[in-house]
């Protein structure tokens, strides 16, 4: 399949745009194509296709299970298997994400479909952490790979829904370090008091968000764009006015793996105070952890 598409590369750092080929008449010989597409480009746009609801949940089933948003409901199309945002109702997600980095299983693959555009503004970012892992000083990098962090789905008015994953994540195909850490859903260094995690935290977040790391990406309706949230992030440009309807459907995946812990988990050897509240999170998904263990 690979040898009839035309495959033009947006950035030296990620993003490449694809024509020739209809995905609607994709079968599963053609998975393997696109996952190396996918490990070498991390984010695809397919110009010009339109796909039904059902052609595009097709698709994405080809690549693994599929599970719509485990926290909203769409507001125009009534669909398990897809996630729809519309502007009209607060859909825009305008800082820098993996897709449901808060489960144990985060996502793997998610497949977006552009459903209607305002004219101008509301472009996509997609952003690289493989690169941005590669570009940290050695020292940095190697304190990066001993610590693990607490994502949260507080974003979505869930706190509670908590899951633990290593700062740097090793890609299980290409075996690649990125940095796991988002703006969103990341909510705390688990081995660092709440203020070094804060410095730290901040620090990396906005490194993974650099420019120079990232991709642009001008909306047509009708465009399908698809990535791999193991070793990308993204975000909307919130700076239009029209109405923007976005319609995805989202490959579930695996356990993030990288280095073990160096150090134990944070737990503040000082009386308890006002700032012990920051430490409830994480002290409450580690009791749970551990009475899961136990039973």
């Amino acid at each position: 399949m690979k040898n009839n598409l035309t495959i033009v590369p947006l950035t030296t750092s990620l993003g490449a745009e694809i024509r020739g080929v209809n995905l609607a008449e994709l079968q599963l010989e053609d998975v393997a194509d696109f996952v190396d597409l996918l490990n070498q480009h991390k984010v695809l746009f397919f110009p010009d296709q339109s796909l039904t609801v059902d052609q595009h949940v097709a698709f994405g089933a080809l690549f693994g299970e599929l599970q719509g948003h485990p926290h909203y409901e769409n507001p125009i199309t009534k669909h398990e298997q897809i996630f729809e945002l519309a502007a009209s109702h607060g859909g825009v997600a305008d800082e820098w994400h993996s897709d449901i980095s808060f489960k144990p299983s985060p996502a793997l693959y998610s497949i977006l479909k552009m459903v209607k555009c305002p004219a101008i503004g509301g472009d996509t970012l997609w952003t690289n952490p493989e690169a941005a892992y590669e570009a940290l000083t050695p020292p940095l990098r190697a304190l990066c790979d001993g610590l693990s962090a607490l994502h949260t789905a507080e974003a979505h008015g869930r706190p509670e829904v908590m899951a633990v994953h290593p700062v740097v994540r090793v890609h299980p195909d290409t075996g690649k370090r990125s940095l796991f850490v988002n703006e969103h859903f990341t909510k705390r260094l688990v081995e660092m008091s709440i203020e070094e995690s804060n410095y730290w935290l901040t620090y990396l977040t906005r490194w993974v968000g650099k420019t120079r790391f990232s991709v642009r990406y001008r909306w047509q309706a009708g465009t399908i764009a698809m990535w791999d949230n193991r070793c990308t992030q993204h975000k909307v440009l919130n700076d239009f006015a029209e109405e923007r309807i976005i319609q995805r459907v989202t490959v579930m995946g695996d356990r993030p793996e990288g280095g073990q812990p160096k150090w134990p988990v944070y737990t503040s050897s000082l009386n308890a105070s006002d700032t012990s509240r920051y430490d409830a999170p994480l002290l409450e998904y580690f009791a749970k952890a551990s009475d899961s263990e136990n039973n």
